[in-house]
């Protein structure tokens, strides 16, 4: 899969070096996954939520950090929407089906 955009996780993993170790092997995993539908991704990762409009919320790091992302089956073309950290406050003030 194409990932767009690694930097997202860069910057967030340098306010949140906890997150850093997690969100790589995230990037790496993903990266060399060809999913074509949300039971590909399942398989990979079993508690990604689908939420709509193309968006999928991963829980990283035992649910620590929320990932949204925007994926593209046709493209393999995975966008990063946002990441939150574990008390989910920034995630609950965001609308991810429009983000």
């Amino acid at each position: 899969m194409v990932i767009i955009t690694k930097s997202v996780l860069v910057h967030f993993g340098l306010k949140h070096t906890k997150s850093v170790s997690a969100l790589n092997d995230w990037y790496k995993i993903t990266k060399a996954s060809n999913w074509n539908n949300l039971s590909d991704v399942k398989r990979t990762y079993n508690s990604v939520d689908y939420i709509g409009n193309d968006r999928y919320v991963f829980n990283i790091k035992g649910n620590n950090y929320r990932l949204v992302t925007m994926i593209h089956f046709d493209i393999r073309t995975i966008y990063i929407r946002f990441i939150g950290t574990g008390t989910h406050s920034e995630y609950d003030k965001i609308d991810c089906l429009t983000i």
